[in-house]
């Protein structure tokens, strides 16, 4: 048996693990790689495989970084089946025809001014064709998707539907047990439940995308939230700018702004979600109460005082969201995508960031190379739709919004194992990154772990 990492080692993006174990070649995840061009242009390399000879893919959860390539093997001739949880499919029809749909904008925009780009990778068909194979799995559901392979989801708390993967391999007495954590959830965000404490493992590969520091606590995040939104709305007369993923972060925005008006914190706030992407991620989030934690079921039941809650405008048209452009102060637009590449965010970052009165705030990771990084890193200017913007607004970043989880919880998930990992390897996770949190584990555990990667192979015993 042998288990090959062809993205996300020692980066954060492109996940995707190749096993091969005796007659059953499959993969957990096969994201696109996101942020620099150079890292973009990686998504249209010749695959490290056959498609068409691929059994199965199990997928973790609906981010484009774990799911964004998944039509392109379609398009290329698998034909198995796609196992992941009724919430992922869900999302997944929303987020890859939107991917489906800026690949062919990209493409003609690029063409339209000279540029070489390569042609979409897929289109909306391709899309279809792979939601007709994917198969939905229950938490907690043991699945044979192959002879002499077992494996099970278990909540990963990351997102609506997210799932760490449980796998058995081997027809012997003592099968290879391996766990894949996909991304882990911060413990206490709103609305999900907590990560579901890791099973044993024979090999454990853990992300690591914040292995090196921890989130600043919600309650002080809210905190934050409260003093900035107050003091751009009531003293500097401005908006505030969010720039928001559309699964997951802008739900977590709803439900704070509905949480702190019920605590009489921010009553009658504006909020314009300005992204038909996470209008729809929304709605899907309402469908699948199941999936929520005790205070989130609390919370849905309460109906503010007329005028206290939150008025919430979800805008469809383009038309709808120019109006905003006139919007001189007193609105709280959260918008797509959360790192400024793509999406309406960036006709609002356009108008918004050259006036002091207004406030961007970022609420989420923002990778090297994408504008939200520059704009975090203190760029005076950025250059949107071609025009350079000067940077006036304020910027400011509210850490504990992540749905990663941080050093102090992954290093907690990792205590909960039943027994020491026969082997760990750390994914997902910028260089920096992955050395401090093998660091902190060889501190706290006494485990060595092991960074691989992109290209490296493991054989493993069977």
């Amino acid at each position: 048996m042998k288990l090959t990492f062809l993205g996300a080692a020692r980066e954060v993006t492109g996940s995707c693990l190749l096993f091969e174990a005796g007659s059953a070649t499959f993969l957990v995840d096969c994201g696109m790689y996101q942020g620099r061009r150079a890292l973009e242009d990686r998504n249209a390399e010749s695959l490290h495989f056959d498609p068409r000879r691929l059994s199965f893919v199990i997928l973790s959860h609906a981010h484009i970084d774990h799911s964004g390539l998944l039509p392109r093997l379609v398009r290329e001739g698998f034909h198995g089946r796609v196992y992941t949880t009724r919430a992922t499919i869900e999302l997944l029809e929303v987020l890859l025809n939107d991917s489906a749909w800026l690949q062919q904008q990209e493409y003609v925009r690029a063409q339209r001014h000279g540029r070489r780009r390569p042609p979409p990778l897929y289109d909306a068909d391709d899309v279809s064709r792979l939601l007709e194979l994917c198969e939905p799995v229950r938490y907690g559901e043991a699945l044979t998707p192959a002879p002499g392979i077992k494996a099970i989801l278990h909540d990963a708390g990351h997102i609506l539907g997210s799932a760490s993967v449980e796998l058995h391999i081997g027809n012997g007495r003592h099968p290879l047990a391996v766990v894949v954590s996909g991304d882990l959830g911060q413990p206490g965000r709103p609305i999900l439940r907590d990560p579901a404490p890791p099973p044993a493992a024979d090999l454990l590969i853990c992300e690591s995308t914040y292995g090196n520091r921890d989130h600043k606590p919600l309650d002080e995040t809210l905190d934050e939230l409260v003093d900035v939104v107050k003091d751009t709305l009531e003293n500097r007369g401005g908006n505030v700018i969010i720039p928001a993923f559309a699964v997951g972060r802008t739900q977590e925005l709803l439900y704070c702004f509905k949480s702190l008006a019920v605590e009489g914190r921010l009553r009658g706030l504006d909020v314009f979600v300005d992204s038909p992407m996470a209008t729809a991620v929304t709605r899907i989030t309402e469908r699948h109460f199941e999936l929520y934690d005790e205070e989130a079921r609390r919370l849905a039941k309460i109906v503010p005082a007329d005028g206290d809650g939150p008025r919430i405008q979800f805008l469809a048209t383009a038309a709808e969201s120019m109006t905003l452009n006139d919007r001189r102060g007193g609105a709280v637009i959260v918008a797509a995508s959360g790192m400024c590449e793509g999406g309406r965010i960036r006709h609002h970052l356009r108008h918004h960031l050259p006036n002091a009165r207004n406030t961007v705030m970022f609420t989420g990771f923002q990778a090297g190379g994408t504008l939200g990084r520059a704009i975090v890193d203190g760029a005076t200017s950025v250059r949107i739709h071609g025009d350079e913007v000067p940077v006036r607004a304020r910027v400011v970043t509210l850490g504990g919004f992540s749905a990663h989880a941080d050093q102090t919880a992954l290093l907690a998930w990792l205590g909960r194992l039943p027994r020491k990992p026969g082997r760990l390897c750390l994914v997902h996770g910028e260089e920096q990154a992955g050395e401090d949190f093998a660091a902190a584990i060889a501190s706290r555990f006494g485990w060595q772990a092991e960074r691989p990667l992109r290209g490296d192979s493991l054989e493993l015993p069977g």
